[in-house]
C-alpha cells in the first residue's frame, strides 16, 4: 500500500475544491495517456531535492528510500509529478515533501484527503 502526492508548477488554488479539479485536469491531460511531455526544470529540480533528501528509487530493492514508485522523472509530465511513497514512512515523508514543494514555488496536494499539502492555509 502506498500513499501519493501530486506536486506541479502553478498557482495555488483557492481551496481543496479548486486543488481537485486542477489536479484531475493536470492528471488526465499529463500523466493518464501516451502522450507525455519532458519534466519542466522546476518539476526536475523539486524531485532532484526530495532524491537528495530521502534518496531515489532506480528500479532496484532498496529498504533505505521511502519510495514505492518514484520520485522518478518517470512519473513527471511537463508541470506535475505523481509519486508514492511507503504507508509505513508516509507520516514523516509526506510533510517535508510538501514543505520542498513550497520552497521550491510549487502546489502540493494530496489525493487521498483530497486537500492541499501543507494546506490552503499554508500551515504544515
Amino acid at each position: 500500500m502506498s500513499y501519493d502526492l501530486a506536486v506541479w508548477e502553478g498557482d495555488t488554488p483557492a481551496d481543496d475544491r479548486a486543488a481537485d479539479a486542477e489536479y484531475q485536469r493536470l492528471f488526465d491531460r499529463y500523466l493518464d495517456g501516451d502522450a507525455t511531455e519532458p519534466p519542466t526544470a522546476a518539476i526536475q529540480a523539486y524531485r532532484g531535492a526530495l532524491a537528495d533528501r530521502f534518496g531515489d528509487l532506480d528500479g532496484t530493492a532498496d529498504d533505505t528510500v521511502p519510495w514505492s514508485s518514484g520520485p522518478g522523472i518517470g512519473d513527471a509530465s511537463g508541470p506535475v509529478v505523481y509519486f508514492g511513497m511507503t504507508w509505513d514512512r508516509q507520516e514523516d515523508v509526506a510533510p517535508v515533501a510538501a514543505r520542498l514543494a513550497a520552497a521550491h514555488g510549487l502546489v502540493c496536494y494530496d489525493p487521498q484527503l483530497g486537500t492541499l499539502r501543507p494546506g490552503s492555509d499554508g500551515a504544515a
